[in-house]
């Protein structure tokens, strides 16, 4: 039997609208001011923590391998399904700027709209679709 924490994966992904919003409405309205560029920053970083959390409590609660670092996380819940390759890609994407963005911050070109940005509204709802019918297969069924 396997304890899955779903309180916890729900309340992460309860976070997924607000994050997708705050990222769609940086890219449709991008001029680059610092406000902005910080706004996105930390909408990116959210994605990202969403996305690492949430991994993480389903590779412990079903009991797959051990993950050695971000992208293994992403790596792991595509090869036991619960996300598409293509979704997968965007992800592992997403997880590799957790280090620039938490650790070199003072070298983030926040004037810039990254190229993730106009991406991660959708790619964060279907992550969080895919995940919520992983768990009802798994545990539902």
């Amino acid at each position: 039997m396997y304890y899955v924490n779903r309180e916890s994966i729900d309340l992460r992904l309860a976070s997924i609208p607000d994050v997708a919003q705050a990222l769609s409405e940086a890219a449709s309205d991008w001029k680059g001011t610092l406000t902005q560029g910080l706004a996105q920053e930390r909408a990116l970083h959210l994605a990202i923590e969403i996305v690492t959390d949430v991994g993480s409590s389903l590779i412990d609660g079903f009991i797959m391998r051990d993950a050695s670092s971000y992208e293994d996380i992403v790596d792991i819940i595509a090869g036991e399904g619960v996300v598409p390759a293509e979704v997968a890609d965007t992800l592992r994407r997403l997880v590799s700027l957790r280090k620039p963005l938490v650790q070199e911050y003072y070298d983030w070109p926040r004037h810039e709209l990254h190229p993730l940005t106009p991406d991660m509204p959708g790619v964060l709802t279907r992550f969080g679709e895919q995940v919520k019918q992983y768990l009802h297969n798994e545990l539902d069924t």
